[in-house]
């Protein structure tokens, strides 16, 4: 029989999945609450299964792009009930695919149970704030609850650049036009080159994956923009590190100054399976005093978690102390938190007494 990718979305709402997988010679595989299920009434696919699947996904020019680079993302939508971001790719030389569910309403930070600081993030006029953490861990949606806020309390003409769009903003106070990979751009480095040309306010990159790319997103933070963006790091230290060695070395003293005076925020998330909730997150947040500029500036990264560890009371918070607020109020088990967290000795003093 083959498969209707409709029937198979809508299954994946029905069992309030956040993931499914397809790949050849298995069941549909999906991820609920971060534990991964597979569907146990579905035969294992084919290969004409899942390129049957793929067909009805991919209009001819995604096609010709999947034929080409071997991978492509997209987005699509099951009529008014929600979004997905599909990833399309090859291994062992055949295709499989993962697909994200995407509300179709962008949740509210109060509902992602992200931390009030975010909020004062916010009303920012200009500078760089990063949104860090694993594949998987809320950083999309954060940033487009972020985006939603400042659309619901500010008139600023918002420009995103994504790939691919995976919420959907709708006018409110703000103007907000959203440019997608392959549909209407055809490089972040164009498409970042030509957003001071466009008169934004807000600029959000969907990830800075490149050197191009963090160059850019500098560069538009420097000249007295709000940006936004996303990477794949795993603490705020480790993201400093990562933006000053995208550059030549040649480049980073130079860098390291641009940087340290256009930062204003790294939030570094974790999502931890919870019980009661689901999941929950867990943010470690370092804010850009006159003390992490200065450890930037003279490439003292390796002290950067020191200074978090020690300002709590300006509104920094480690990711292990984040983690043990979680386990103190009950949302988390212990085991699961000494296994998300990347110090288990520094969150263990922080639960001491804890029963």
């Amino acid at each position: 029989m083959k498969i209707n990718v409709t029937q198979l979305l809508e299954k994946i709402l029905t069992m309030q999945a956040s993931d499914l997988h397809v790949s050849i010679g298995s069941p549909p595989i999906v991820r609920i609450n971060t534990a991964l299920t597979t569907f146990t009434d579905v035969d294992p696919f084919t290969i004409e299964d899942v390129e049957y699947i793929i067909s009805q996904l991919l209009n001819q020019q995604q096609k010709d792009i999947l034929d080409v680079n071997k991978e492509i993302d997209l987005s699509v939508a099951l009529s008014n009930k929600a979004r997905f971001r599909v990833n399309v790719f090859y291994q062992r030389g055949y295709p499989a695919l993962a697909l994200r569910f995407i509300p179709l309403r962008v949740p509210t930070i109060e509902e992602l149970h992200l931390p009030p600081v975010l909020e004062s993030l916010c009303d920012l006029k200009q500078g760089l704030v990063l949104i860090t953490g694993p594949t998987g861990h809320g950083k999309s949606t954060t940033l487009a609850a972020m985006i939603e806020r400042i659309n619901q309390t500010r008139a600023e003409h918002i420009l995103t650049i994504e790939d691919p769009i995976e919420y959907v903003f709708q006018n409110k106070l703000s103007l907000i036009a959203q440019r997608e990979m392959h549909l209407d751009t055809h490089s972040w480095a164009v498409a970042l080159k030509s957003v001071l040309r466009q008169d934004p306010n807000i600029v959000m990159v969907g990830e800075m994956r490149d050197y191009e790319t963090v160059s850019a997103a500098l560069s538009i933070a420097e000249t007295g923009h709000l940006v936004f963006a996303s990477l794949h790091t795993n603490s705020a230290s480790q993201t400093v590190d990562r933006i000053i060695d995208s550059f030549p070395e040649e480049q980073h003293q130079q860098v390291r100054i641009q940087f340290s005076q256009s930062l204003e925020a790294i939030l570094s998330l974790r999502l931890i399976p919870s019980a009661a909730k689901g999941v929950v997150p867990a943010v470690e947040i370092l804010l850009a005093n006159s003390a992490v500029r200065s450890l930037i500036r003279e490439g003292k990264s390796h002290q950067i978690d020191n200074v978090i560890s020690t300002s709590g009371n300006l509104g920094m918070v480690s990711l292990e102390k984040s983690i043990a607020e979680l386990v103190t109020a009950n949302d988390v088990d212990l085991k699961e938190a000494v296994r998300y967290s990347s110090k288990p000795d520094e969150l263990r003093r922080y639960l001491k007494g804890h029963a």
